[in-house]
């Protein structure tokens, strides 16, 4: 398992028909949903699992929840990328082969210069040896498969927040939220309410100002 904080290729989006670095955007690519696509090669069996994430928890519930699904499986190799830096990813060989699962997974996820994604790939052994070209172009062509099937979609950079209002805001407040699109991450809704949400980056001023001048108490989350 390996774990970098530089890595080999930033993700980039696109703006205009070009590339620019995701800091320099308040917006990012990444797949829309999750898909499954399944590769053999010489008797191998290769699922690979593409699935959007926000967190690396997320990530974690997917795999062991694979891991439960494929009991029987000789290896769950996986890379993922998170956030619109580049700088957070982590592969994994799983006991393959080193760099002939998650290096080419990761190379996969960049190549699409998506972000909060990762790629499983479940192997079940068939009784022969693909060697280290073979594994590699396995890993590869999986994680291409489940990456062709599934929509890129561009996806607005949030800051997340805490919202503590009154019962009697409610409608004011999740009217902004409405208007500007905002995500709502979860929401208690009591005599005193809590709300926390994703706010676009580039629409945060005016979010904030409005809040504000609900006189609702705004905190951002670290």
């Amino acid at each position: 398992m390996y774990n970098c904080n530089t890595p080999t290729v930033k993700p980039q989006v696109k703006n205009n028909n070009t590339l620019t670095p995701a800091t320099e955007t308040t917006f990012y690519y990444t797949i829309e949903k999750p898909s499954v696509e399944e590769f053999k090669e010489r008797g191998s069996k290769f699922i690979a699992y593409a699935f959007p994430i926000e967190t690396v928890d997320e990530f974690k519930k997917q795999l062991q929840q694979l891991k439960k699904e494929h009991p029987k499986a000789v290896h769950h190799c996986f890379a993922y990328r998170l956030g619109t830096d580049g700088n957070s990813f982590r592969i994994s060989d799983d006991g393959e082969p080193s760099g002939t699962a998650g290096r080419p997974i990761l190379a996969q996820i960049d190549s699409k210069s998506i972000t909060n994604t990762a790629i499983i790939v479940v192997r079940y052994f068939g009784g022969t040896l693909l060697g280290v070209p073979g594994l590699i172009n396995a890993y590869k062509t999986a994680s291409t498969l489940a990456l062709q099937v599934v929509p890129v979609i561009q996806k607005q950079v949030e800051v997340n927040y805490s919202i503590h209002f009154d019962y009697t805001q409610m409608n004011e407040v999740m009217m902004v939220m409405k208007q500007y699109s905002c995500t709502i991450i979860s929401q208690e809704m009591q005599l005193f309410c809590l709300i926390k949400a994703g706010i676009a980056k580039s629409r945060l001023p005016e979010v904030l100002y409005l809040l504000k001048e609900l006189q609702v108490d705004v905190e951002k989350i670290k």
